[in-house]
């Protein structure tokens, strides 16, 4: 605006001053030239800057683009990867059922049929499958089967996490038939090689009960003690503290 009225006001000056001066050396009419080179010059910065403006708008939306398509192709490898596991998942589950199926259908050691030395009871299952088919035959009271197929257990998954507990049933296995010395052998295995396991203070107790067995009275009662000392306000503490009770009145 301020530039549009110094046109009018100086055009007429000049246009006076047309008639006397040349135009090419005419201060006015350079005068003018100068201003219009400038504001030129001003308008192609404004132009450009508008270009760069742009420039900036184009990239950053590029850039936006670029981080969306980058998270679509992760949401979808994600998609894809669950699915796969998924169906691993059905996979391992379909093929262990149908091992046990196999199992049952061939003659599980559950129906009755003793089993072969150095057999697992359920042949080609899992380590769970087996532990479950093992302790089976403690409840049917088979503690014959039982010792085979724990003994088989331990060998065959000596890290699996039934493993304490496979070690103390085949104690227990060995305990109802009175083999004393066999039984100790494995409730002190369950303490000293598992010492983490919920079973330590069961094994514990029944390690008195062995060596009270076996006439050991002073390894009985220090079994015993301990029991009464590291697992106070348990079960087995109770039946510890009976055993004790027993031994004094008995004399030994």
């Amino acid at each position: 605006m301020k530039l549009s009225r110094l046109v009018f006001i100086v055009l007429p000056v000049a246009l006076a001053g047309c008639a006397m001066t040349p135009p090419e050396e005419d201060p006015v009419l350079i005068k003018l030239r100068e201003l219009d080179q400038r504001l030129s010059s001003i308008e192609r910065v404004v132009q450009n800057q508008s270009l760069v403006e742009l420039t900036q708008q184009v990239s950053s939306l590029e850039r936006g683009t670029a981080e969306l398509r980058g998270m679509t192709e992760t949401l979808e490898y994600n998609a894809a990867t669950t699915a796969d596991r998924q169906r691993d998942l059905y996979n391992d589950l379909d093929a262990r059922i149908q091992a046990l199926e196999r199992s049952v259908q061939g003659g599980s050691v559950l129906d009755g049929a003793t089993l072969p030395p150095g057999q697992l009871p359920v042949p080609g299952g899992s380590a769970d499958d087996n532990y479950r088919a093992a302790f089976e035959l403690v409840k049917e009271q088979r503690y014959d089967d039982a010792e085979t197929a724990f003994v088989e257990f331990l060998q065959t998954y000596p890290d699996s996490s039934n493993a304490p507990n496979a070690q103390y049933w085949l104690g227990e296995s060995y305990y109802v038939r009175q083999q004393y010395e066999n039984a100790l052998e494995s409730f002190q295995a369950v303490v000293e090689e598992f010492p983490g396991s919920r079973k330590v203070v069961d094994a514990l107790l029944k390690i008195g009960y062995c060596n009270y067995e076996l006439g050991r009275w002073d390894a009985a009662r220090n079994a015993l003690t301990e029991v009464q000392r590291s697992y106070p306000d348990t079960t087995a503490a109770r039946l510890a503290g009976q055993r004790l009770e027993r031994m004094t009145s008995e004399g030994v």
